[in-house]
């Protein structure tokens, strides 16, 4: 008890064995919050060897790899990590404010190729099989932490200056389905909308000041290189049709039904 609590000149024995007494019977500091808020998910641009060798043996690491599945049963996933360590996945990140989300997150890595490039130049992605939508897992790890829904992100939302992982064929929209995650209600994006082509041009200062809103580190007097790098990321997760990055009334009405999903988060409806 007294390691604790060193009796200090100024202190009496009193209120030492009060405080003791009062951390046995369950009282906590009102100071302290849950450690994990973020889930982030990967792909690991290599086959399963290489990746749980590098996530095993490398710099990098991760709590769970999930590998393709095999005569279409559902893949075996291994933890790596034990939840309540940190695994070093995120690297330089940011989302809502915070940064460093190594700190703060799980992390999920995904065998999956990733990308090559086509004859002519253009990016072509990997598939995800259907069976490897990791919804058991999530459910599991979101039942356990208070991981809001707007809070599931990709590798490329908490580092879109460097990340393009889970890509553009990633199941988000059946993953929220499924109660992961968040997807913009069709409905909703049609009102946003209001019947302009979805093509339209707007400025992309209003996304980006949505997409800051929202939780991405992006600034509106970006350089336009960086502008249109955070838009295709936005557009990889949400509008993933087309994500060329440009700034169009679509790409807005669909930040738009995001922020009223979040701002509805945040009144706890």
């Amino acid at each position: 008890m007294s390691s604790f609590f060193p009796r200090a000149p100024w202190r009496p024995l009193g209120f030492t064995l009060f405080m003791a007494l009062w951390l046995l019977a369950g009282c906590q500091p009102r100071s302290q919050d849950d450690r994990i808020t973020v889930l982030v998910l990967h792909y690991t641009a290599d086959d399963f060897d290489r990746s749980l060798a590098t996530l095993a043996q490398g710099p990098v690491s991760a709590h769970y790899l999930v590998p393709v599945p095999q005569d279409g049963r559902a893949p075996t996933v291994l933890q790596l990590v034990d939840e309540s360590r940190r695994a070093w996945h995120a690297g330089e990140s940011s989302w809502r404010g915070r940064t460093h989300l190594n700190d703060t997150s799980i992390g999920i890595e995904m065998e999956n190729d990733g990308y090559r490039h086509g004859a002519d130049g253009a990016l072509q992605w990997a598939p995800w099989p259907p069976q490897q939508m990791v919804v058991a897992l999530c459910r599991d790890i979101l039942r356990r932490h208070p991981i809001t829904p707007l809070n599931v992100v990709g590798h490329s939302d908490i580092a879109w200056r460097r990340k393009q992982d889970p890509g553009p064929l990633f199941p988000w929209q059946q993953l929220a389905a499924a109660g992961i995650g968040v997807w913009p209600p069709a409905a909703r994006v049609r009102y946003f909308l209001a019947g302009r082509d979805p093509q339209a041009p707007v400025p992309a200062a209003a996304i980006l000041r949505g997409m800051a809103q929202l939780g991405y580190d992006v600034t509106p007097d970006m350089p336009q290189t960086l502008q249109r790098r955070a838009l295709r990321a936005f557009q990889m997760h949400y509008r993933p049709s087309d994500y060329r990055g440009l700034p169009d009334a679509q790409t807005l009405a669909v930040l738009q039904a995001l922020l009223e999903i979040d701002a509805g988060e945040r009144r706890g409806g």
